[in-house]
């Protein structure tokens, strides 16, 4: 799909107009993209967390992105990674459709997802991806916004792990579409 791309990056350096913060449910601050999206997007961005009052796990919730190139952020905690049988795959698919939904009814027309609840929330790379490109792609066909959307992986290994799964899930698109 011509919206969708797969890069390795830092999303605190994102030129999209929304990046996704993979957040705890404090919306506070914590490690990993979480703690470098709070660094770079400097105090304003806590300011405004603490008047949101948290945020359930599978859903989004949106701030400015103050000192950051992107215009917003969309806040989403993921599901810490308990063995799989404790609806993970659903809360994390919720998180990615909870922040496409939220940017289409605010007129957002290119986010940015970091690979949510694969870091410290210890949920396996190639599990996420599957649920996180289902998610996405199932989004991106029936809705006209975002019009751009990437996974910005922070490795080279986690890119290729989501490009691997990508080609295997929708190999049978690109075809259709030669």
């Amino acid at each position: 799909m011509d919206r969708f791309s797969i890069l390795v990056g830092d999303i605190t350096k994102s030129d999209a107009q929304a990046i996704v913060n993979a957040a705890n449910t404090t919306l506070l601050g914590g490690s990993g993209v979480d703690g470098a999206i709070h660094r770079s997007a400097g105090p304003g961005l806590l300011a405004e967390c603490r008047t949101l009052g948290g945020c359930e796990t599978g859903r989004a919730k949106l701030t400015g992105g103050y000192d950051l190139p992107a215009r917003y952020v969309l806040h989403t905690p993921g599901p810490i990674w308990r063995g799989g049988d404790q609806g993970e795959a659903a809360l994390l698919a919720s998180c990615y459709r909870s922040c496409l939904e939220l940017a289409e009814a605010r007129g957002v027309e290119t986010v940015d997802f970091p690979s949510i609840s694969t870091g410290v929330y210890g949920y396996p790379l190639a599990q996420a991806a599957a649920v996180a490109l289902k998610a996405i792609m199932d989004f991106l066909r029936d809705h006209a916004l975002p019009r751009r959307v990437r996974m910005v992986c922070h490795t080279e290994r986690a890119a290729e792990v989501y490009r691997q799964t990508y080609n295997m899930l929708y190999a049978g698109e690109k075809a259709e579409r030669l």
